[in-house]
């Protein structure tokens, strides 16, 4: 087939049975944009082990590419703000649920979608950061838009040894925050201190039901992980505190009381990394290209080819993968 690339594509039957298959695709196969980019790196989340294993309906458009972000070059573009040779990030917007995403030698986008690769960071640098990176850095933005700072006391991260958890981990301890890091791997204490962590709990102390109110432990949080775990963190919140909330690995559901917001003044800041506007992202990268160390990115991630891809969507989900992990889409 002239001009084909190497793509993952996700089927589904008439009895909504899924099915995942290595395919040739062409530019003319692409869904509708007016940027093709040749994607150079990807990565892959817990959102993208998702849709793969088909355990949660990710995917809302048959057939799908998945991967929801990519970095790579432009190669053709009718959008004015981008031309042929420019280095571009992609996070979201659809991209792997509704829209054909990253896993796909090239992709055609909407050139809405897409910001500029910051200055000195490499495509396998942006992908080790990936969708996960920059929720975390929009879940510390929008602790910091609420004032909470360093001195205000230690702060908790949840999933720490994941892809968001271990990022934020990072920059927490960067910006100068004690960090508690709450982790169901004790075997990743190490890596989890030498990211920044002050101090490790285990998950098990947040993940069943709890009291309504707890004894006030942090001053802020940031949490990946949802239900109970989301719960048990606002009920130990310091007053006035904040927790922002970006995930789901527990679950979507949320067994709390109204007790720590109407009682301690506790907030709960939603953090949406899909559809963030374009000035949100690039503050966001902006602030990783300047507050995530490269020695610490180099030591959260590692880097698979392509034909590794769908076994570590599998991993992802069994709890095996630590850190980020970059999807080289040469190799």
């Amino acid at each position: 087939m002239a001009d084909s690339f190497r793509a993952i594509l996700i089927s589904r039957d008439e009895d909504k049975k899924q099915s995942v298959d290595v395919t040739e695709l062409t530019v003319d196969d692409l869904m509708e944009g007016d940027v093709v980019v040749a994607v150079e790196a990807t990565t892959v989340n817990y959102k993208d082990g998702l849709a793969i294993t088909g355990k949660s309906p990710v995917v809302r458009h048959w057939p799908m590419v998945p991967g929801i972000d990519f970095a790579g070059t432009v190669e053709s573009s009718s959008h004015p703000r981008w031309k042929a040779g420019d280095k571009v990030v992609l996070n979201g917007w659809g991209t792997g649920e509704t829209h054909f995403g990253a896993y796909a030698g090239k992709s055609r986008v909407k050139g809405d979608w897409l910001i500029a690769l910051p200055e000195g960071m490499s495509a396998r640098d942006a992908m080790a950061v990936g969708t996960a990176g920059y929720t975390a850095m929009l879940s510390v933005l929008a602790l910091e838009r609420y004032g909470i700072a360093p001195d205000a006391g230690p702060v908790i991260v949840t999933g720490a040894s994941g892809g968001v958890g271990s990022v934020a981990v990072s920059i927490l301890s960067k910006l100068g925050f004690d960090v508690i890091a709450s982790t169901g791997r004790p075997q990743e204490a190490g890596f989890l201190k030498d990211l920044g962590a002050a101090e490790i709990i285990d998950r098990a102390e947040l993940s069943e039901p709890g009291r309504p109110m707890g004894k006030e432990r942090w001053a802020a949080g940031i949490d990946s992980v949802g239900s109970h775990t989301l719960a048990n963190v606002l009920a130990q919140t310091k007053y006035g505190g904040a927790v922002a909330a970006c995930g789901l690995a527990q679950g979507f559901d949320l067994p709390a009381t109204v007790m720590p917001f109407i009682l301690r003044g506790v907030s709960l800041l939603g953090i949406d990394s899909v559809m963030a506007p374009v000035a949100l992202r690039e503050a966001a990268w902006a602030r990783i290209a300047s507050d995530l160390e490269p020695a610490k990115l180099a030591s959260l991630s590692t880097t698979i080819g392509f034909n590794d891809i769908i076994e570590t969507a599998h991993g992802i989900l069994d709890g095996k993968v630590r850190g980020r992990v970059v999807v080289d889409m040469a190799g």
